[in-house]
């Protein structure tokens, strides 16, 4: 009989895999996200070749600043007015005939600087060089100030902590260790990442894991073959591995654009040696976010067993999603007062103590003890709701047209 069941889960597993694998719908929408990923990684780069095949350059980018040519009028008295003609400037004493000359087209830029440019702002007249480029005139009058008032200092060190640039490393302590501040938050914090991503794309599909059969009208043909634990308990082994080949498709472009196209896509190299990984708090947010996932998974198999099609079931999983969403909008009182009464209630609240106690333990405020209590309480919900998804399937396996009594299936189940 245990054989029977074991090779009935697996016919089950590899049957719902090659199923939602096969069908073009799940590649669409799949590889939907990934491909526009892939569009945009591409034409940033034929951009950037583009630009480059032309030699095109502005001072943001590195480029030379005498690349751009303009005039100015300077009541402050602080701009050095050779440095001003290396960045290409003119100085002039009529805005008004500057101003209507930038208007007309015969003048690329003019630069008004006031008595006090640290209170009062500079005046910028260009030509229209496009959302982006437009900055590049403030750039170029800032670069002029602060060039011209490094050469007044004289001083190349007071130049530089004038204008704030000042490195300070800091060092804090928790329970007399070293804390590693954000390096140590993000490793545990992907976690919550996955467990929502993974809850995003399957959510769907774990709602109408067992309302298609039901739709359909095959579920008592299904049943004389094959036990509902296994039937069920293969369907969500199925949505695991479905779920692991979605965030593979995702994250491949990614990836693919960061090892081959990262100078072309300036994205800047990744240096993991500032993460702090503690074994203890990433086994901890593994746990947590197996645990919740596969509460959420039974919970919602339980709700598709009830109700007879996935337009009955939409409520009650609108409901699921905002347990699910509310403490983030606590989560400034989360990660500020985590022993808060609302705060204690959100860790052990089954429903939103997955995203709570993973926020709290990538902050490092959730102890091991109150981490293996809410672990403890997420397999446990989870091992009972996934037997109850087992009986309300059972019982509401031929019901097509109403939701399944509760009142009548534990009335049979005594």
């Amino acid at each position: 009989m245990r054989e029977m069941a074991q090779h009935n889960l697996a016919t089950v597993v590899g049957f719902e895999i090659r199923r939602t694998l096969g069908r073009k719908k799940f590649w669409l929408m799949t590889l939907f996200v990934p491909v526009a990923i892939a569009i945009v990684i591409g034409l940033i780069v034929f951009s950037n070749s583009s630009v480059e095949g032309t030699g095109a350059s502005s001072p943001e980018a590195g480029g030379s600043a005498s690349a751009l040519t303009f005039t100015y009028s300077d009541a402050s008295g602080l701009v050095d007015p050779a440095i001003a003609t290396t960045f290409g400037g003119t100085a002039v004493t009529d805005d008004a005939t500057s101003i209507a000359a930038v208007r007309a087209g015969t003048s690329e830029a003019h630069f008004v600087f006031a008595p006090d440019p640290a209170t009062t702002a500079t005046a910028v007249y260009g030509a229209d060089l496009g959302l982006f480029a437009n900055s590049t005139y403030a750039s170029v009058a800032t670069s002029l100030l602060v060039a011209s008032s490094q050469a007044e200092i004289g001083n190349p060190t007071l130049a530089t902590l004038a204008q704030g640039n000042v490195p300070v490393t800091s060092t804090t302590y928790v329970n007399g260790e070293v804390n590693a501040g954000f390096g140590g938050i993000l490793p545990p914090l992907l976690f919550l990442i996955l467990f929502f991503l993974t809850f995003v794309l399957l959510a769907n599909q774990m709602l109408t894991v067992t309302l298609e059969e039901k739709e359909n009208r095959v579920t008592e043909m299904i049943l004389t073959t094959l036990n509902p634990t296994a039937l069920i308990g293969g369907k969500i082994i199925a949505l695991f591995a479905v779920g692991f080949v979605q965030i593979l498709v995702f994250a491949l472009p990614v990836l693919i654009g960061y090892l081959f196209f990262r100078t072309s896509l300036g994205i800047p190299e990744i240096d993991l040696a500032w993460l702090s990984i503690d074994p203890v708090r990433m086994i901890i947010g593994a746990l947590l976010a197996l645990g919740g996932f596969a509460l959420f998974t039974g919970t919602l198999v339980a709700i598709g067993a009830v109700m007879p099609t996935a337009k009955d079931a939409g409520n009650l999983f609108a409901g699921l999603m905002i347990l699910m969403f509310v403490p983030l909008y606590a989560v400034s009182l989360i990660i500020s007062s985590p022993t808060s009464p609302v705060v204690q209630l959100f860790t052990y609240f089954p429903y939103s103590a997955p995203v709570t106690a993973m926020i709290r333990n990538a902050v490092g405020t959730l102890s091991v003890g109150e981490a293996t209590i809410v672990i403890v309480v997420l397999f446990a919900l989870s091992a009972v709701v996934l037997r109850l998804a087992v009986r309300l399937f059972r019982y509401g396996s031929i019901q097509y047209t109403s939701k399944v009594s509760l009142k009548t299936v534990f009335s049979t189940a005594k």
